[in-house]
């Protein structure tokens, strides 16, 4: 299965590269030269175009590798903007403070190219009152599998990258054993109701049991279509 989605991966990656790779082609730099200039490893730079920032672990450590890139890559402020869609202002040579704000920018236009698109329909992350009661353990003690039940690869990834980017540890994301579900869900083991009900109400999605399992620690996330958390 992992074969399946690494090949649907280069797939994607040679037919429609992310705006990183257009921006490290234009300067004629390889994968590996690129990853020299940012002290990264070519397959670093590889999960940072493809999106997959989930493979870096702690969000923290995705957004420096993230930064590290675009730096090394000279991305400025009018690029970034422009890479990120947004409009791009007018050169303002009085005012150095946008020099300044320059790398923040750059970052920040960059980090919205790889956000969910409105993933979680308008609502905000939060841990319930009742799962705090509970005292549920912290989110990066749970692991979580997200699995593409969708058939959309990238859209899972996406969403990896969401439950990532709060703290949980992504173990896996691969297939899962059919493309039919028709909505995103979180299955939680026996015992583990309340780290269950938790992420499915940070994501906006239902919380479903498993049959089974041990682990009252570990979650599985089905990914169902695009349309499904729209």
């Amino acid at each position: 299965m992992n074969a399946l989605v690494e090949a649907a991966a280069l797939e994607l990656r040679q037919s429609e590269p992310s705006v990183l790779a257009r921006a490290r082609v234009h300067r004629q730099l390889t994968v590996e030269e690129a990853a020299k200039r940012a002290g990264l490893t070519a397959e670093e730079v590889t999960w940072i175009e493809d999106g997959r920032l989930y493979r870096f672990g702690p969000s923290e450590k995705a957004t420096i590798a993230l930064l590290l890139y675009a730096t090394a890559l000279g991305i400025g402020r009018r690029e970034a903007r422009r890479l990120a869609g947004l409009p791009v202002l007018a050169p303002n040579r009085k005012n150095r403070l946008a020099v300044l704000g320059g790398l923040a920018a750059t970052t920040l236009a960059v980090a919205l190219t790889f956000a969910v698109p409105h993933v979680l329909s308008g609502r905000e992350d939060r841990t319930t009152a009742t799962a705090g009661a509970q005292n549920l353990p912290a989110p990066w003690k749970i692991s979580v599998d997200v699995l593409n039940g969708g058939g959309d690869i990238t859209y899972t990834r996406r969403v990896a990258d969401r439950v990532g980017s709060m703290a949980y540890q992504i173990k896996r994301v691969a297939r899962a054993g059919r493309f039919d579900y028709p909505e995103t869900a979180v299955y939680f083991p026996p015992g583990a109701e309340g780290i269950g009900a938790r992420l499915a109400e940070q994501l906006g999605v239902k919380a479903r049991p498993l049959p089974g399992g041990k682990n009252k620690r570990r979650l599985v996330l089905i990914v169902g279509p695009q349309r499904a958390l729209d």
